[in-house]
């Protein structure tokens, strides 16, 4: 799921070798914090967030295979 939201991301941004996911794992869930540069950070949330809450979607959707909950955040 990091590979998937890594390459996700890279696709979305101007500077792509800033594209970073840290992985938290929390018991039960798995938290990805998404780091991208500064000025990268509205291509990865989009309009009204709808960028952001695709991206979730998708990993959210690749985490079924696991059974586990995963959340994904978007770090400054």
């Amino acid at each position: 799921m990091v590979e998937l939201l890594e390459y996700l991301a890279r696709q979305l941004v101007d500077e792509p070798d800033a594209v970073r996911v840290e992985e938290i794992d929390d018991g039960e869930d798995l938290v990805l914090r998404l780091h991208v540069a500064e000025g990268d950070v509205g291509k990865v949330i989009g309009r009204q967030g709808r960028i952001a809450r695709a991206l979730r979607t998708v990993v959210r959707a690749a985490a079924v295979r696991e059974q586990r909950r995963v959340l994904v955040e978007i770090a400054d």
